[in-house]
């Protein structure tokens, strides 16, 4: 080291004029050139908000693709397969819970200063957040309306709607490896947004009452009550952040703001993962 320098070591590899290179590989000509602020004069803080919400559609697309797999391993019997892809989006999940923090340095006399020139834009429009929604369970036939101008999202959600979720994927798999599961569950209407079913928590009392008989199913389960418990804290901190920036002002994409974030809190994905806990027993003597 000289002059606080590192030397450029002679392997090192400085000509791409026939070889493809960091940036082309991941095409940063497109995504860094992908963000346009839409304020005139461009105000400082609009590039965070466009940042923030870009960034947050890339995790998603991962998110997406995560869940696909999950469900296609639970479908082939492969258990192992689909922990690690859980495991991998419960990592994702973590990181965009903290992206908030980015965001709330926003302050509401900052966002006031380029909020009108949104439109009616707004992630109530996202249809990647749908499509995760749609994947975990909660299916909602109207939200394809939002996306009826745009026919190559509206046909991919269509097709998620009519798509059996990670959680269906699962009970199949119980049901395979000799879990009691109704076979009206099992063969529901899979376009329905997931209803507790109160007749499944026998069949998982069983598994949370011997772990060590039923290990994997018993860790992929809390699996599951892990990836809604991030997806509500995520939905929590977005409602926090949309509080301390606007208030109880309305959303631009129409909705009451504060009010409809406060109701998906109560959406669930897995609400007979959580009732069992009130039917477990401990050890004689707890």
């Amino acid at each position: 080291m000289s002059g606080n320098t590192r030397p450029i070591e002679a392997s090192i590899r400085t000509d791409f004029r026939d070889e493809m290179d960091y940036g082309s590989y991941l095409g940063l000509d497109a995504l860094l050139s992908a963000q346009h602020p839409v304020s005139d004069p461009p105000h400082h803080d609009e590039l965070l908000f466009i940042i923030q919400h870009q960034t947050t559609e890339l995790w998603l697309k991962l998110v997406v693709h995560e869940l696909r797999g999950v469900r296609r391993f639970l479908d082939s019997d492969d258990l192992p397969r689909a922990l690690k892809g859980l495991a991998r989006v419960k990592h994702i999940q973590r990181t965009i819970t903290e992206q908030w923090s980015v965001l709330a340095t926003l302050t509401p006399s900052e966002y006031a200063e380029f909020r009108g020139s949104l439109g009616q834009s707004s992630g109530f429009q996202s249809h990647q957040y749908r499509a995760v929604e749609f994947l975990l369970g909660n299916k909602h036939a109207g939200m394809l309306q939002v996306f009826r101008d745009k026919p190559e999202i509206h046909a991919q959600l269509a097709q998620l709607l009519q798509e059996p979720t990670v959680y269906d994927a699962f009970l199949r798999l119980l049901a395979r490896r000799g879990h009691a599961v109704p076979t009206e569950i099992l063969d529901r209407d899979v376009t329905q947004a997931w209803t507790e079913h109160p007749e499944l928590i026998a069949v998982f009392k069983t598994i949370y009452e011997d772990p060590h008989a039923y290990w994997e199913l018993y860790e992929a389960c809390e699996d599951l009550v892990d990836i809604e418990d991030a997806f509500q804290l995520w939905r929590f901190r977005h409602l926090r952040t949309v509080q301390r920036t606007i208030g109880f002002k309305t959303g631009t994409g129409g909705s009451s703001g504060v009010g409809f974030l406060k109701r998906a809190l109560d959406l669930t994905f897995f609400p007979e993962l959580i009732s069992v806990r009130t039917e477990i027993d401990g050890p004689l003597g707890v």
